[in-house]
């Protein structure tokens, strides 16, 4: 029996994934796998690289889980420092771009994982030195070179998302001067009005200025051609000595336009549920695919490494003979700002608003302990409920350390469409050093059941 030849595009959390399940499934002597990888390092946290900037993360070797050296003695050929420029579907060969020169190979399979890039306005000056975008290893490494060149003081992010407010705190932490710039009313504009001026009032403490709700209009340069300053909608000059995007990232579906590989309407490649594209033999896994949200039944990119790791993980395991699939998406996310935590899953106001959903909101302010206990802290929960069912369809948290991660325990109460009354009946653990007696979760799934049951009065009395 001839062997067969996967190629893997994209070294990463997707494209390794998917090669170490096909291997674990069928040996060398079976199935061939050659993965490029276009930087310097394979299977790395892109989502450290702000923590590495800011100190936390001692160094960039501490964010690479598994070595170029490591996969080849798992039997993948892992070219490194080797892009892929081009997909040829009817030949079904690869030409790539690498030390060594340009080189074609012939594929059987293909697993499209390149990730994504981050956004980039059109706008004058937005491709100026002095302007970063933060995605990969290499863009980390060029961030820190320009931070400790000592020539930076005045830090302007454009872009109030996670990445963006992680970011500024790197920054921040750095001691130098930072101002943010975002076009909602509120930082991370996924979280409703409410959650959001919390998050702003713990960024401004921090001594970062924000510029809220208005957009960033051009990237001035100086004489050099480096940037100096940007400029907003609203006629501010905003004096900088280095810009860093946080606006967030796109697909990098580049190469897989100009094959012919279809993108869904999100503008990510269109995958079925096992990670196929519609190109027979050709499957695609991570930031450059979309996915279904479960609730909203919405197509979106989420370029996250969770997701990333188990649709590699699907499409390797399909790819090995066996059978599994991606059941979609909730948004479920978490990020922390100083000392702030805050962290979201399933639909907030706007988004159920849009998906159609009538619902009711609720929300408590409680402690993360018992509050004699030493060390609790504030925390608040909002969930939002159907009306009439009382399904839970969101939830958000804020508050200090030991908050956020309670949004798991709500991400699997709403991943298996329970109600808020279900919520209220679930034996979590309690202890003075955890949590309050009654939970706030449950408070929060109280208050709510409370509220889905007062809308079904006033609509039996209309």
């Amino acid at each position: 029996m001839s062997r067969e030849r996967l190629v893997v595009i994209g070294g990463d959390a997707a494209g390794m994934s998917a090669a170490s399940q096909a291997r674990r499934r069928r040996g060398p002597d079976e199935l061939e796998i050659v993965a490029f990888e276009r930087g310097r390092a394979t299977s790395y946290s892109a989502c450290g690289i702000p923590y590495w900037i800011g100190g936390a993360v001692a160094s960039e070797a501490e964010l690479i889980a598994r070595t170029p050296e490591q996969h080849r003695a798992n039997g993948i050929d892992v070219r490194m420092c080797t892009e892929v420029v081009a997909i040829d579907l009817a030949a079904r060969t690869v030409t790539s771009r690498g030390p060594e020169g340009e080189a074609v190979d012939g594929w059987d399979a293909l697993v499209y994982a390149t990730g994504s890039v981050p956004m980039r306005p059109s706008a004058p000056g937005f491709d100026a030195p002095g302007v970063h975008g933060v995605q990969v290893l290499d863009d980390g490494v060029d961030l820190i070179r320009e931070l400790d060149s000592g020539r930076v003081q005045r830090v302007v992010v454009v872009g109030g998302g996670y990445i963006g407010l992680e970011l500024a705190e790197a920054c921040r932490v750095r001691g130098l001067d930072v101002t943010v710039v975002d076009r909602s009313p509120t930082p991370i504009g996924t979280f409703d009005p409410d959650v959001g001026r919390f998050l702003a009032d713990a960024v401004t403490a921090l001594g970062i200025r924000l510029v809220l709700g208005v957009g960033a209009t051009e990237v001035e340069t100086g004489p050099d051609g480096r940037a100096v300053a940007v400029h907003t909608e609203d006629g501010q000059r905003l004096p900088a000595d280095l810009v860093v995007l946080g606006l967030g990232v796109r697909p990098n579906v580049q190469l897989a336009v100009a094959a012919g590989i279809p993108l869904g309407p999100s503008g990510g490649i269109a995958v079925d549920t096992r990670m196929r594209t519609q190109v027979d033999g050709v499957w695609a896994a991570g930031d450059c695919v979309e996915s279904v949200h479960r609730l909203s039944g919405q197509r979106l990119v989420v370029a996250l490494g969770t997701h990333a790791n188990k649709q590699g993980r699907v499409a390797g395991i399909n790819l090995g003979g066996g059978y599994a699939t991606f059941p979609g998406v909730i948004g479920t996310a978490i990020t922390k700002v100083c000392d702030l935590e805050v962290a979201r899953t399933g639909l907030s106001e706007a988004e159920a608003e849009a998906a159609g959903y009538r619902f009711v909101t609720a929300h408590v302010d409680s402690t993360t302990r018992a509050g004699y206990f030493p060390g609790a802290t504030a925390i608040r929960v909002k969930l939002l409920a159907e009306k009439r069912s009382g399904r839970l369809l969101g939830a958000q948290i804020v508050g200090r350390e030991g908050s956020a991660k309670r949004i798991d325990t709500l991400a699997a109460c709403i991943w298996n469409e329970m109600s808020v009354d279900e919520v209220l009946g679930l034996d979590l653990s309690y202890a003075p050093p955890f949590s309050p007696v009654w939970d706030p979760v449950l408070i929060a799934a109280r208050k709510a059941f409370e509220a889905v049951e007062a809308d079904v009065r006033a609509d039996d009395r209309a």
